[in-house]
């Protein structure tokens, strides 16, 4: 498990290393895709498309990583909060479910380590949960143990997922306010021409027209 964090903690570092490299300034364009003469932003800022607002990568990777779903409402991807909200809250919840049932496990093996003999017996085998009654009764300590150890198991794996689906949301967050930057409008099209590949083939070729220029 040890190496299994690790690989999640490089994860959760990724946007950070992405942010820091960045140019010093960056050219903002307008709609038409010609550069505004004299605009540039500092350090982290960009721009949509339009020029319209100026999104910064690093704020939406801090947001992520504070709360998930905060990055994306920043970048405008209100779409993509429910799917971070069940990414991210499913293995939370079933964490807590394991952990609810890896305890009442516990304490069910407690009692049948106790047994009848136990004075308090009667009301120690009261709280134990329904379903696992009839297990005390029966003294099936093998079957208790390796059900505790499933749900401890599984519980080390909600939280492995939990951090995965965390850090991908950073991630998420990060990349979507950099291509804010990518310059998207009328100008970009696409073509497609005949091509004359040898003396004897004919082909076709995709022309990609980006600019006027």
């Amino acid at each position: 498990m040890k190496h299994v964090f690790f690989v999640i903690a490089i994860i959760l570092s990724l946007p950070m290393l992405a942010v820091s490299q960045q140019k010093d300034t960056l050219v903002i364009m307008d709609t038409t895709g010609k550069v505004v003469p004299g605009k540039t932003v500092r350090k982290g800022l960009w721009r949509d498309s339009a020029g319209n607002r100026t999104f910064e990568p690093r704020k939406a990777a801090i947001y992520s990583a504070i709360f998930p779903g905060l990055g994306q409402i920043y970048n405008k991807k209100y779409w993509k909060v429910p799917i971070v909200y069940a990414a991210v809250g499913i293995p939370i919840y079933t964490f807590f479910d394991n952990r609810t049932w890896y305890n009442r496990i516990r304490y069910a093996l407690s009692v049948v380590e106790a047994g009848p003999n136990d004075p308090n017996y009667g009301d120690m085998f009261a709280k134990v949960h329904p379903r696992l009654q009839n297990w005390v009764t029966q003294g099936r300590s093998p079957a208790l143990l390796n059900a505790r150890n499933d749900f401890r198991k599984n519980m080390d794996y909600s939280i492995l997922f939990t951090l995965l689906f965390w850090g991908l949301n950073v991630i998420d967050a990060t990349v979507d306010a950099h291509l804010k930057g990518f310059n998207v409008n009328d100008n970009l099209s696409m073509q497609v021409r005949p091509a004359l590949l040898s003396n004897q083939t004919i082909g076709v070729s995709l022309v990609f027209k980006v600019s006027n220029k």
